[in-house]
């Protein structure tokens, strides 16, 4: 179904849903509030809806029922084929430079996303975004008023963070500048992060945040306490923003990946019985390869998940399914 649906703009300038969809792409509202029973009517028409509203029909239930309506009219024009499909939206990927964050950008890319790569390391978010046709930018998560000038240069549809860091250390061994550098980069940071883009997207009326917390979130291993602290903050930061964002239409999610080859467990992988030990414990019995996380980003990009929030989806291989590293005999 190629033909635009006419929407509106209700009093105050505020949109109460995205705009109109024809095939893959978006056209802004635009109308006088003299149109909105045309266009409501039009709505609940399509939707099947047993009821047309009055000509005078109040405001407050056009902006329900177009807030109501929005997701499941877009559904209905485009057809389930296109339920991954991300045109005409704007990415922004923090930690596009390497691992994980890489392949997610490149991944959001290949699903029609206007890409925007940003690391802390220029030259690497340059590479990922000329391979995935995108913009790069530089930012340091540690700086909020960075952080804050990239929300409002880069107004984003999808929201992408990965930055994270780790000390193995037991907890008796750590120091409080160990402490404080993995808390600041992995939850203040993501704090300042979830906040500057999500108050943009509340303002707009629609977003997706995903974060990446970890398989440390719900299970633990000694070594790893500051780090499983940080991820299960983190899923219950991105939990409470998915209550507070969702009424106005901006979904909040977390990935929890399982062991995982990028740059954050080299140390693990060039310790061959540690990095064996780690394939075993999954249902797989391997590694995943950072590729393997890209899926579950353009899913929560995009209209497929378009009914979940404040979910943690674990891409984990089976590892917190399976109790214990031992085998016990039949």
């Amino acid at each position: 179904m190629n033909a635009p649906v006419e929407h509106v703009e209700l009093p105050g300038g505020q949109p109460s849903a995205q705009a109109a969809w024809t095939e893959g792409s978006r056209r802004p509202w635009s109308a006088s509030s003299s149109k909105v029973s045309a266009a409501a009517s039009q709505i609940a028409a399509m939707l099947f809806m047993p009821y047309r509203l009055p000509a005078a029909a109040d405001i407050s239930a056009v902006r329900h029922l177009v807030h109501w309506s929005d997701q499941s009219l877009r559904l209905r024009l485009m057809g389930y084929d296109a339920l991954f499909r991300l045109d005409g939206r704007r990415a922004v990927v923090i930690g596009a430079g390497s691992g994980i964050g890489r392949e997610a950008a490149l991944a959001l890319a290949a699903h029609g996303a206007d890409v925007v790569c940003a690391d802390l390391d220029p030259d690497a978010a340059e590479k990922t975004a000329a391979g995935c046709g995108g913009s790069a930018r530089r930012v340091d998560v540690l700086d909020d008023a960075a952080v804050r000038d990239l929300a409002a240069a880069e107004p984003a549809d999808v929201l992408v963070f990965t930055a994270a860091t780790n000390v193995r250390k037991r907890l008796l061994d750590y120091s409080g500048e160990e402490f404080e550098r993995v808390v600041n980069l992995n939850l203040r940071a993501s704090f300042d992060v979830v906040r500057a883009f999500g108050a943009g997207m509340v303002e707009r009326g629609r977003g997706s945040i995903i974060g990446f917390a970890s398989i440390r979130a719900s299970v633990t291993e000694p070594g790893q306490g500051v780090y499983s602290a940080t991820k299960a903050g983190l899923v219950q930061l991105l939990r409470t923003a998915a209550a507070e964002f969702g009424p106005s239409g901006v979904r909040v999610n977390a990935v929890a990946p399982g062991v995982v080859e990028t740059p954050l467990t080299r140390q693990i992988k060039d310790n061959p019985g540690w990095y064996a030990a780690y394939a075993a414990k999954s249902a797989l019995g391997r590694w995943a390869a950072a590729e393997e996380m890209a899926g579950a980003v353009v899913y929560l990009a995009g209209d497929a998940a378009s009914f979940v929030t404040g979910s943690v989806l674990y891409v984990d291989g089976g590892w917190t399914a399976v109790d214990g590293r031992f085998d016990p005999p039949n």
